[in-house]
């Protein structure tokens, strides 16, 4: 359960899923200047203003505000991208679901020598290198097709190569986050972070559709590339210095370092679970997003805007997870939580199927609010303990191998829902995903969460 309520072929998290989520974290810095000390051996470095909470960090807020402007961006591309395909070249339902698999399918080409990769470099370089990467490749769009030259192929390429930078920058953002936080800073920043990523699939779609309207959605993809050169900005202005990677065992190969990190989320029976949840939960969550454009456009006969509110409207549940995520955890328990979290992304998605004309558009709305809420919850807590669980060496081999699968199942799922729609409707295939999704809740009863009040804080010696 990784992507929140809209799967993006760009950059930033969660987790979509796939994306989405689970849907990607800062450093704190300060409002008058403060030393950077280590607080330990191989721990990360950290900034902090005496009584002072995230507000008040410098380099957290720069981070902050440079995931926002990109989110913002990635979920106007979310919607642009498919009303390209479907408004300007006239793709088909097929069509449309591969363009949300090519976005994701780096995930399984190159996720787990990423995270070996990451672990080895510097992680800020290596996001602002993707962000200007994807600024180009998004505003390659609009060029070609004021010159005439736009095809699929193009669009194709595109959702490609951002989703290669995404792997690169998600895994970055996932080790760079504890590097300027504390330990017990980790949770607030990650849910401050959830808050504005959720908040971004309200503004995002909405915006798109608005500007898709009255500008064409070619141009709206405009601000998702500018969006990119702001999240670079930010990051180029954070003052924290970053620790350099650890380069004990350097001499070892590629292979035996991604080895690591694919053993320790298979031994451990709480990132097995989570990692199974998600890779399950996502095949449901990004099948009927990859085609939900087409349904509300083909089927239930809806403009840019309307198509743009509603899917706006399906997301405002995950702000409100956001915002609650640590407070659940913390009355709650964070196992609890999770669990909770679970039920609420699975059964209310059998609600979005049910959408037709005038007040029955109120059923998807409803089930995509109480989805986008359970899976804002569940990444605010993922995200989190896996930051705080995981020993800081292992951290970008062990995202990665999470990643992997919970990214990896999304390119099936997309190609499924719009092989299933191609052949029996749009509809059938978002009941077909939507059922799938209802059921793996259940996956999280099998391991030890159910027998928990809180999730671990470091995983036993084995």
């Amino acid at each position: 359960m990784t992507p929140p309520a809209r799967v993006t072929p760009s950059t930033r998290t969660a987790q979509a899923t796939p994306a989405p989520a689970a849907m990607p974290a800062r450093r704190p810095g300060v409002g008058r200047a403060a030393d950077p000390t280590v607080r330990s051996a191989g721990q990360p470095v950290a900034t902090t203003v005496p009584g002072g909470g995230l507000l008040r960090h410098r380099d957290f807020r720069l981070l902050w505000a440079g995931q926002t402007a990109s989110a913002i961006g990635s979920n106007v591309t979310a919607l642009a991208l498919p009303l390209v395909a479907v408004t300007v070249l006239d793709a088909g339902t097929f069509v449309v679901a591969v363009l949300t698999a090519a976005a994701w399918l780096p995930w399984l080409l190159v996720g787990l020598p990423a995270g070996a990769w990451v672990d080895r470099l510097p992680r800020r370089p290596v996001m602002i290198v993707c962000d200007l990467a994807s600024a180009l490749l998004f505003l390659s769009v609009p060029v070609a097709a004021a010159i005439g030259a736009l095809t699929v192929t193009q669009l194709l390429v595109v959702a490609l190569g951002a989703g290669l930078a995404r792997v690169f920058f998600e895994t970055a953002d996932q080790v760079y986050l504890p590097t300027l936080l504390r330990p017990e800073q980790v949770p607030e920043g990650n849910a401050k972070l959830q808050a504005t990523q959720t908040a971004s699939y309200v503004l995002g779609p909405g915006l798109a559709g608005v500007t898709a309207q009255l500008a064409g959605a070619v141009t709206a993809l405009l601000l998702d590339a500018l969006s990119f050169l702001v999240s670079a900005a930010c990051l180029l202005r954070i003052r924290t210095v970053e620790p350099r990677p650890e380069r004990a065992g350097r001499s070892r190969s590629l292979r035996r370092e991604i080895g690591e990190g694919i053993r320790f989320v298979a031994r451990d029976p709480y990132l097995r679970v989570l990692t199974a949840f998600g890779a399950a939960s996502n095949v449901g969550l990004v099948g009927y997003q990859a085609i939900l454009v087409v349904f509300l456009v083909r089927e239930a006969r809806l403009a840019p805007a309307p198509v743009g509110a509603l899917v706006a409207a399906m997301s405002l549940g995950g702000i409100v997870g956001a915002l609650l995520a640590t407070t659940l955890g913390r009355r709650l328990g964070t196992a609890r939580a999770m669990l909770l979290a679970a039920a609420f992304t699975g059964p209310p998605a059998l609600l979005i199927p049910a959408a037709g004309p005038g007040g029955r558009l109120a059923l998807p709305a409803i089930g995509g609010m109480l989805v986008s809420l359970g899976v804002a919850v569940g990444n605010v807590l993922k995200g989190s303990f896996r930051q705080t669980y995981t020993p800081h060496q292992l951290l970008g081999r062990v995202t990665v191998s999470m990643h992997m699968l919970n990214y990896g199942t999304i390119p099936l799922a997309a190609v499924l829902a719009g092989a299933v729609g191609s052949a029996y409707g749009a509809g059938t295939a978002i009941a077909v995903m939507t059922g799938w999704l209802a059921l793996t809740p259940a996956i999280l009863l099998i391991g030890p969460l159910r027998r928990r009040r809180d999730l671990p804080v470091a995983p036993k010696l084995l």
